[in-house]
């Protein structure tokens, strides 16, 4: 890995962080659900609640503490970050009552999906510019991976081992390998840090408009393209959290949820690979209003279908959409307003998406609560990408960079 160049490092390190995000998310957390449920005898929808909480102040917190990558070295950052992920998975194994599980949810929200992932993609949207969306896709690998290995695994685990020994097992991990892997791949990069390429085909942002984070909440533009990326966050992790509650609706096997994640990390690989080539070609901001469809495509099947083989259908296109949502989610941004203070607004719209999936936990826990069947909320959902949808297409054609000139 010494002898690796600076560009392949810095991938390498998006990935990893990317791979141990996946403690703080949704997907990861809902294995848990019926294990810290039935140790402290709540229900789905004051389980709904506390997570929904919990995750609202960790996004709050992230928009303060996110936006201090743009003054700070990768490498200190990083640790930081990393010394808070170890913390947050180690206090999690100790979570005996209600109040414990909210402080537990927050630090692990906040470190896991909320910094982890803020820190690898800020990271690579600032440092690469040509090459961004293949950079980006090739990152997001490693949450592609975690969501392939992970949910069966630790169904296994949970068959002969506590839920707190798991997690105590997980923050020695992080303990072990996250330090080393900062120290053997981002030591040496600055904020000034770019990507190596060949001059005669260098492609820089420096003729558009760099947008401070204040001035991007005053761009109208900003929020109709937000409404767009946060279906996915809102909706799936709903469906990541209360997963057992699917199968019980559905009549599906224990085990068929955790397996169609397979499903969904594979079609999630394949559209990494895919829209990152696109990404460069054809500039996310043509590719955003894609970015739904396969969720929407597959809310419709959830809503007419109960055989277990349209759960890994399901699986299957929400996958694509989560791929086109982890590259466009980043790169879009960068095009638009610029890699300056890209740290700052990465902070805001990563903290918005953990808010969302707030919004998703706490509406899906009290739709459940009120007996609503699945299919009921798969018809919310689908509302709501339909309506984002149209008012994204209306204006697609104003979505374009500020040239300096015009600025």
């Amino acid at each position: 890995m010494i002898n690796l160049s600076l560009n392949k490092k810095i991938i390498i390190f998006g990935f990893i962080f990317t791979f141990f995000s996946s403690f703080g998310q949704s997907f990861f957390l809902g294995l848990f659900n019926p294990s810290i449920r039935n140790d402290l005898n709540i229900s789905h929808g004051q389980f709904g609640s506390i997570y929904a909480l919990a995750t609202i102040c960790s996004s709050l917190t992230l928009i303060w503490f996110g936006k201090k990558i743009d003054e700070y070295k990768l490498l200190n950052y990083s640790m930081i970050v990393v010394f808070l992920l170890f913390l947050s998975s180690f206090f999690f194994s100790f979570i005996n009552n209600l109040y414990l599980l909210i402080f537990g949810i927050f630090l692990m929200r906040f470190s896991g999906q909320g910094l982890m992932s803020h820190t690898s993609s800020t990271a690579i949207s600032r440092y690469f510019n040509r090459r961004r969306g293949k950079a980006l896709s090739t990152i997001w690998f490693g949450l592609s991976s975690a969501e392939f290995i992970l949910p069966i695994l630790i169904i296994f685990l949970l068959s002969f081992l506590s839920w707190r020994l798991i997690w105590q097992f997980i923050s020695l991990g992080i303990l072990i390998i996250l330090p080393m892997v900062i120290f053997l791949t981002v030591k040496d990069i600055t904020l000034d840090s770019r990507e190596k390429i060949n001059l005669k085909k260098k492609v820089f942002d420096e003729n558009i408009k760099h947008w401070k984070r204040s001035e991007v909440i005053k761009d109208f533009k900003f929020y109709i393209i937000s409404l767009n990326m946060l279906a996915m966050p809102w909706i799936v992790t709903g469906i990541f959290v209360y997963q057992s509650f699917i199968s019980d609706s559905k009549n599906w096997d224990l085990y068929i949820i955790p397996k169609s994640f397979m499903a969904y990390s594979i079609a999630s690989i394949f559209t990494l690979i895919a829209s990152g080539f696109l990404v460069d070609k054809y500039t996310s901001r043509k590719l955003i209003k894609f970015i739904n469809i396969p969720l929407l495509i597959g809310l419709i099947f959830l809503y007419f279908f109960n055989q277990p083989i349209y759960a890994y259908i399901f699986f299957c296109l929400v996958g694509i959409s989560n791929g086109l949502a982890n590259v466009l989610g980043s790169s879009t941004w960068a095009e638009i307003y610029g890699v300056k203070f890209i740290g700052g607004i990465k902070a805001l719209t990563t903290a918005l998406m953990v808010f969302s999936t707030a919004f998703g936990t706490a509406v899906f826990g009290y739709l459940i609560d009120l007996r609503l069947s699945i299919e009921l909320i798969s018809l919310i959902c689908i509302f709501y990408i339909v309506v984002s949808l149209l008012m994204l297409l209306m204006i697609s054609n104003k979505i374009n960079p500020v040239s300096l000139k015009k600025a």
